[in-house]
């Protein structure tokens, strides 16, 4: 990719950026740094949701190199490539329409990318500057270039996602990378959240939020398997290897191949030996996930359950229940319905949401009892340095 293509890439990534940021910028209000680490995560989710678009429409390939599209800027400039490549095969992996979700995706991508490294840049002139005037930083920039680095390796994934010609493990990991970029951006929210107004947990409620923390986690180590199941299923395309429900082509347990279906490095729709995958592998693939699905709604329903209760956490854990409720519901529709584009574009959403409302939990679990737990320790300091 030439020099000029690159730097007009990476305008078209700063444009991106600066839209939201004008906005941050111009909002009323103080914190602009918490209003842009909000930012970040409602346009990462939205990123995790058209990503999954990209991957329904068959348009990962739309652009088959990175990070431009036949080594020019966008689409624009390579009108002649992919109209010849979209003449020779019509419904193939490059026509204009794919390649134009292909290249909105990237530069979504590279907008966020531009509005994280302003993130991380703010954080530690912050953290500069309170070291300085011998004060305690207000922002601690360890959590953001964490995130600048996620980004960096999502985008090497991305990268090796065109390269290696959507892979299914480079392709599941580039999802679960990226939806684990949006928890880190959502705790990063809810951190500036309780930074600004901290609220410790009152003590009554202490006992319950200590019980409910290994619950918390464990709804999240649950989801985090299930989506890597899902993503398994979606990369795989063995979304209709089961065409009914509750059973599987008629069967509670089918015919499966267990040992080609969790093969992890293979190329697409190839056995590890370079065979075609036979049906019976796509078949344990969707299986697997269909019935980790009734875990994830035990634990996910029984964890928001105990939380109904618990001061600041009946919200989250209501729309943690309908959203769950939500995603069963869109997972049967895509089987029963023949996988529609908008049922799966759902079922991705739903799959990005529960990430959001998970780690919402866990942060607003975690930081009130941090506080509450601190108050006392506080307390007995303050009482034996003035007896």
């Amino acid at each position: 990719m030439e020099a000029s293509n690159f730097v007009l890439l990476a305008l078209t990534g700063i444009l991106a950026a600066s839209v939201p940021l004008a906005l941050v910028w111009t909002a009323t209000g103080t914190h602009r740094y918490r209003k842009l680490a909000w930012t970040i995560a409602f346009l990462t989710f939205d990123l995790v949701v058209f990503g999954g678009f990209t991957r329904l429409t068959d348009s990962g390939l739309g652009c088959p190199d990175w990070p431009g599209c036949y080594g020019e800027a966008n689409p624009f400039l390579a009108h002649e490539h992919i109209a010849a490549a979209e003449a020779l095969m019509p419904t193939g992996p490059v026509t204009k329409v794919k390649a134009w979700i292909e290249m909105i995706h990237r530069f979504l991508a590279m907008g966020i990318g531009f509005l994280i490294i302003g993130l991380v840049a703010a954080s530690w002139f912050a953290w500069y500057r309170a070291r300085a005037r011998g004060t305690r930083p207000a922002n601690d920039p360890l959590l953001p270039t964490i995130l600048l680095l996620w980004v960096c390796v999502q985008g090497a994934f991305g990268a090796w996602t065109v390269t290696l010609k959507l892979q299914p493990i480079i392709v599941t990991l580039h999802l679960l990378f990226g939806l684990t970029m949006l928890a880190l951006a959502v705790w990063l929210g809810g951190r500036e959240d309780y930074a600004r107004s901290p609220v410790a947990a009152p003590a009554t409620a202490v006992p319950a939020l200590k019980r409910l923390r290994p619950l918390a986690w464990l709804s999240a180590a649950v989801l985090l398997l299930q989506l890597a199941l899902g993503g398994w299923v979606s990369t795989n395309y063995a979304t209709l290897a089961c065409n009914d429900f509750p059973l599987c082509n008629g069967q509670i347990v089918p015919e499966m191949d267990w040992q080609h279906g969790f093969t992890l490095w293979r190329e697409l729709g190839k056995t590890a030996a370079g065979h075609y995958l036979p049906f019976q592998a796509l078949t344990a693939i969707h299986w697997v996930h269909r019935n980790f699905a009734l875990v994830v709604v035990l634990v996910l329903a029984y964890t928001a359950w105990r939380a109904w209760r618990l001061p600041g956490l009946h919200g989250t854990a209501r729309n943690l229940v309908l959203v769950l409720a939500a995603q069963a519901t869109t997972g049967i529709a895509t089987v029963f319905l023949n996988f529609p584009l908008p049922i799966a574009v759902l079922h991705n959403a739903g799959a990005a949401a529960l990430v959001v409302l998970v780690t919402m939990l866990n942060y607003k679990v975690q930081y009130p009892l941090q506080l509450a737990l601190r108050s006392p320790r506080r307390e007995a300091a303050t009482s034996a340095s003035h007896p």
